[in-house]
């Protein structure tokens, strides 16, 4: 199968705090050889200072894959960038959509919209520290800075910066008064400014990310933009991934206990290293959503991945009703 291109971002899925770390990614590999794949936001400050390599452990199975730092000092951004490069990520992604009252305590993620002009220096101190490409994901406008004037602006200067390519949430981000999970749902969404910014930029990739969940709306997109991200539909509903790979690349159809059953050797490796197997199967859960049987195995896995001892057997059997309906 032929790698994806370095300018393919016609899939992706998003980085997820809590939710995309290797054990996922490399479960969403397996059902998509060619979406591109994001970490969870790593900050600069736990990288440079924090000292804490073990946030860029990943395997080689899950490229191309890209890491997302938050942060706003250009140098130390700079320094965490090259050690992400050095660790092997394809791609380097700067956070300016996050809007957790965690994240803005720090200066960084969504209220950074507010400065497009710091975000540049980011951008370019970023860009010069790596040759892998710097890449920048952000709300279509924050409080009551959403004119699209404002994102125009701040699009504007990201080209400037040298940025070819950046991810859109069509939605504006309330930095004060919802929560990132209201955030994620209550701000209307606005598609047709995120297709505007693309007419009005073509040089530059546009991906278009929120409340997207099927095949036809993926479609549907792609007519105006670049590339797609599913954020929540890919975690809760994952064998979305391996539909859309085999709508867009043509890559045969896996059966779900097919896919399962190839992460057995990860699965077992990780049990081995002193990996819990909780850790794993939480990521899984979703993966025969709107299929018969589907409350039991998780049912069975959500019970069973936390006792001690918990091992591959556990899947098997929550397999097993699959098996004898195959």
């Amino acid at each position: 199968m032929q790698p994806t291109a370095p300018s393919d971002f016609r899939l992706t899925v998003a980085p997820m705090l809590d939710w995309t770390d290797r054990h996922c990614r490399y479960f969403h590999r397996l059902l998509s050889p060619h979406a591109r794949l994001y970490t969870e936001m790593v900050t600069s400050a736990a990288l440079v200072r924090g000292g804490q390599v073990r946030l860029l452990e990943h395997s080689h199975e899950e490229h191309p894959v890209a890491l997302q730092l938050g942060g706003s000092d250009p140098a130390e951004l700079a320094t965490a960038a090259a050690m992400g490069a050095r660790a092997g990520y394809d791609e380097i992604n700067l956070n300016v959509g996050c809007p957790s009252d965690r994240v803005q305590s720090g200066r960084f993620g969504a209220c950074l919209m507010r400065e497009p002009a710091l975000v540049g220096e980011c951008v370019r101190a970023m860009a010069g520290a790596v040759d892998v490409p710097v890449t920048v994901k952000c709300r279509i406008g924050v409080d009551d800075q959403d004119a699209y004037a404002d994102l125009q602006r701040f699009t504007e200067a990201m080209v400037e910066a040298g940025v070819r390519s950046l991810v859109v949430h069509a939605r504006k981000a309330w930095l004060q008064g919802l929560s990132p999970k209201e955030n994620r749902e209550i701000p209307p969404l606005d598609y047709d400014r995120v297709y505007r910014l693309k007419r009005e930029f073509p040089e530059l990739t546009i991906v278009i990310n929120g409340g997207i969940t099927t095949v036809e709306s993926v479609r549907a997109h792609l007519a105006h933009v670049d590339g797609v991200m599913l954020g929540r539909a890919a975690y809760h509903d994952p064998y979305v991934l391996a539909q859309l790979e085999a709508d867009l690349y043509g890559t045969p159809l896996p059966g779900r206990r097919e896919v399962l059953e190839r992460m057995r050797i990860y699965v077992e490796a990780e049990l081995a290293r002193g990996t819990q197997l909780k850790h794993i199967t939480r990521h899984i859960l979703g993966l025969f959503q709107g299929e018969q049987g589907a409350r039991g195995f998780r049912r069975l896995l959500s019970e069973g991945a936390h006792l001690p001892g918990a091992d591959w057997s556990l899947i098997a059997s929550a397999l097993a009703p699959f098996r004898q309906a195959a």
